[in-house]
């Protein structure tokens, strides 16, 4: 029995190196997350760039992710672990080519005995439209706001990234210091 007591030290030591990976791959996933993202200032093609989204909501590991240039939202979920079982997968679309600066919000579904329908990703509670994630049909329903104006507010945002204050909607044509200042109160710029 002594000679063979050395064999029962293999799968101890198989043991103990498996949780020590285990460990370092938990502590480099949380040190991406916690340290500043430096933000590369380089000459680089678009696509060459690398795109930061705050993925939130009903995710296994929500946080800040960096990921290449052309991904999906499908992508970021996947890298923050996945939708947990409250997500509402229908409340973010997977299609979506991810921008820089985006924010990925997985809903929880709604609770069981409520009618309350899931709020979509373009609109608030309050009403108020999020110029940056809203349908067509959403920012028709503004003031002053028809097919066109929407169709080519959408254009400028995918061609030109999200708009970051509501005096860049000044930048898309059609749209005129009156037009914005009669829809101000009901949209949300970040």
């Amino acid at each position: 029995m002594k000679r063979y007591a050395w064999l029962l030290l293999i799968p101890v030591l198989l043991i103990l190196v498996f949780y020590l990976q285990k460990d370092e791959q938990q502590m480099v996933i949380q040190e991406s997350e916690v340290s500043p993202i430096v933000e590369d200032r380089t000459d680089t093609a678009p696509a060459e760039q690398n795109m930061v989204v705050d993925v939130k909501g009903e995710v296994a590991r929500p946080g800040i992710y960096k990921l290449e240039a052309g991904l999906r939202v499908n992508d970021a979920i996947t890298m923050a672990g996945g939708m947990t079982k409250e997500a509402d997968q229908t409340s973010v679309n997977l299609a979506q080519k991810i921008v820089d600066e985006m924010v990925i919000l997985v809903a929880r579904t709604a609770s069981e005995g409520t009618n309350a329908s899931p709020a979509s990703p373009g609109s608030e509670s309050t009403g108020k439209v999020r110029i940056n994630q809203a349908s067509v049909e959403e920012i028709q329903a503004l003031p002053g706001i028809g097919p066109s104006k929407a169709e080519a507010i959408i254009k400028h945002r995918e061609e030109n990234g999200l708009f970051k204050k509501p005096e860049d909607l000044l930048e898309v044509s059609g749209i005129g210091e009156k037009t914005l200042e009669n829809m101000l109160d009901m949209i949300l710029v970040p």
